[in-house]
């Protein structure tokens, strides 16, 4: 079997790992354009590039795949697309739109698969960029993999295969990726090792939620909202774009919290209480509990180490609104 792989973060390397450890030619991989990182903003190639390099893989990476918006690029790359042979396409956490004349390419399997996304929820709830995130924002006890088979439209393709993951209290949006990533990684070895046992059934018209890409912008917490919804948001933007807030005019990353139902009498954002657990903050409904913090330059820490160099005292004022934001 010829598999083509489409993915670019860490959570599709695990799959494309998985394919090459069992074997399957893989003549072409496409991932996204090499980013700017780190200090210095040199290009960094993705996860999956990295990894296709060091496995003597060809990669290919578009800008768009679409003919329109792309011209002679795309053009070239639908060729090589054709040129490979593949059988079929699988596709993880890509980024990049597929038109339909990319996924009738391959020449398809068991019952005439030609393009399988492996997505990280159970579809049709959470479709979309950020389908981890949004599943611990909304505090969701469960989520997993689902096999789809993919069609033009947004994750709206037949399922193939799911399976559940169950959400622990504690699980951070990395943590959940490298199970999800895990999990995805051998639910589409065993779909390609046995792809006539594949059923695919349409998915459910109700339940559809959509999950918006994650935005730097969402980052800053505001305290106004209940503490259980903010310490599930810090957990869903660790590591990305991580929570954040205002301390005498600095900014600090807030890693890790917990929420407390007793209300405080202060104003949200006020820090009403300092003990060995953590920096207790009022919020509008309840107190967060903020458990391990970062300044700007210096390490993530716990509570406890973080106040030992930063003198944060019962009732200073956190905003939620970066320095120099628009109100």
């Amino acid at each position: 079997m010829r598999v083509v792989f489409a993915g670019t973060p860490e959570f599709a390397a695990a799959a494309l790992a998985a394919l090459i450890d069992a074997g399957f030619t893989i003549p072409l991989v496409l991932s996204q354009p090499d980013r700017p990182a780190g200090r210095g903003m040199k290009l960094v190639a993705s996860p999956v590039k990295q990894l296709a390099l060091a496995h003597g893989l060809e990669v290919a990476t578009p800008p768009t795949l679409s003919l329109k918006k792309g011209g002679p690029d795309a053009e070239a790359v639908h060729a090589q697309l054709r040129a490979v042979g593949a059988d079929v396409l699988v596709v993880a956490a890509y980024g990049l739109i597929l038109p339909q004349a990319v996924l009738d390419i391959p020449v398809g399997i068991g019952r005439g698969l030609t393009a399988i996304n492996i997505h990280a929820s159970l579809l049709p709830r959470w479709r979309g960029a950020a389908p981890i995130a949004r599943a611990l924002e909304a505090g969701d006890e469960v989520t997993g993999i689902t096999l789809m088979q993919m069609d033009a439209g947004l994750d709206t393709g037949p399922m193939l295969a799911c399976e559940v993951v169950p959400i622990a209290p504690d699980a951070t949006a990395g943590s959940l990726t490298t199970t999800l990533a895990a999990l995805g990684a051998r639910l589409i070895v065993d779909a390609l090792r046995h792809p006539d046992e594949l059923h695919a059934e349409p998915q459910p018209e109700v339940g559809v939620t959509y999950a918006h890409k994650l935005d730097k912008a969402e980052a800053w917490i505001d305290f106004a909202a209940p503490a259980e919804l903010l310490a599930r948001r810090i957990r869903a933007f660790d590591p990305f774009p991580v929570a954040s807030t205002q301390w005498r005019d600095a900014p600090l990353k807030l890693w890790a919290a917990c929420a407390q139902p007793a209300n405080a009498d202060a104003p949200a954002g006020t820090v009403v209480a300092i003990d060995a657990q953590g920096v207790h903050v009022a919020t509008g409904r309840g107190t967060l509990c903020l458990t391990e913090l970062q300044r700007a330059g210096g390490k993530r820490l716990p509570a406890k180490t973080f106040l030992a160099g930063t003198p944060i005292a019962v009732g200073d004022r956190f905003d939620g609104r970066r320095a120099g934001a628009r109100p």
